[in-house]
């Protein structure tokens, strides 16, 4: 039976190069690059809250770190290292070996390594924290949206609350349209290269982890304003698109999970946050607009307010 620091050393242990000291002492050592800030951030997932016990354990290494990778990127920061805290039922091989590769696979195409954590007993629970680093006074905020600012988002929003819906048993769906959805909630795609392009750019920015509402009112609040968004204009795949109105708008509004972007910048940047899309390889879709209101208004496609409530994820309700 593997014991805590033998399973650390056979499944979390890698040389650091980024690192001036990495795991192995009481803590890591990082230094920036000159003119460089460190970003920090930490999620934390948790079995049966943030995701089911059906997830294979390769795919749960990388959502664990994508989320948080997820959070540089809102902030335009490259990353550079992260921790690894892990609560475990018991010391299963056969999962911590996948869900090392997973975790692992992702890291290496972040260019981020693991310099340090912890292992328990107890529920199944990952939490990680990541360090990143950003020109000083560059780091894209909640705060910066004005009035006439435009909204983006980039990819596609909406799968992954979809296949938590039929995993609910309120949607039904074939064999590999539910395949191409579940990937969308279990395998997000953090998006470093666009968060770093549009450093600059951007006036605000978030990542949608919350749902579209919840998170657009994160930076509303933060920014003192309002916005309208245009429900037509939402980018979705054509899975979500065949489905009823109503589980749309759900899905697109209120869903979570998509750690894609939102931001805000001025009309006069259109062609260059476009420009930054294409070089960041993901497609970016103006969706509505900043104003001096203080409310959030969707708008269907006759052009009138949906009669709907919308509101992002809360974890205590």
């Amino acid at each position: 039976m593997l014991g805590e620091f033998e399973l650390i050393s056979k499944y979390f242990s890698r040389p650091v190069r980024r690192a001036v000291l990495g795991g192995g002492d009481d803590c890591a050592l990082l230094a920036p690059d000159p003119g460089m800030q460190l970003a920090v951030s930490t999620d934390m997932l948790v079995e049966g809250r943030h995701f089911l016990s059906t997830v294979a354990p390769d795919r749960l290494g990388h959502k664990a770190l994508a989320v948080n990778l997820s959070d540089l990127a809102a902030c335009g920061a490259e990353p550079l290292a992260f921790t690894l805290a892990l609560a475990l039922p018991r010391a299963d091989g056969g999962f911590l070996s996948a869900f090392a590769r997973g975790l692992y696979a992702l890291a290496e195409r972040a260019g981020i390594e693991l310099v340090g954590g912890d292992t328990t007993a107890g529920p199944l629970t990952v939490s990680i924290t990541a360090i990143g680093q950003v020109p000083a006074g560059q780091a894209l905020l909640r705060s910066g949206a004005r009035p006439g600012h435009d909204i983006w988002v980039s990819g596609q929003l909406g799968d992954a609350r979809l296949a938590l819906e039929v995993f609910r048993g309120r949607a039904l769906l074939p064999g590999s349209a539910f395949d191409d959805v579940r990937r969308a909630m279990e395998l997000p795609e953090p998006r470093l290269a666009l968060g770093t392009a549009l450093r600059g750019l951007a006036t605000a920015a978030i990542d949608l982890s919350d749902g579209l509402a919840g998170d657009l009112g994160h930076v509303m609040r933060a920014s003192g304003v309002g916005a309208t968004i245009e429900v037509d204009r939402l980018p979705r795949s054509t899975v979500l698109g065949l489905q009823p109105a109503d589980l749309q708008y759900e899905c697109l509004l209120a869903g979570g999970d998509d750690y894609e972007l939102l931001f805000t910048a001025p009309p006069s940047r259109r062609a260059a946050v476009e420009d930054a899309g294409r070089r960041a390889q993901v497609a970016v879709t103006r969706i509505g607009s900043v104003d001096d209101s203080d409310t959030l208004r969707f708008l269907g496609p006759d052009g009138r307010p949906l009669a709907h409530a919308f509101a992002g994820f809360d974890h205590f309700k």
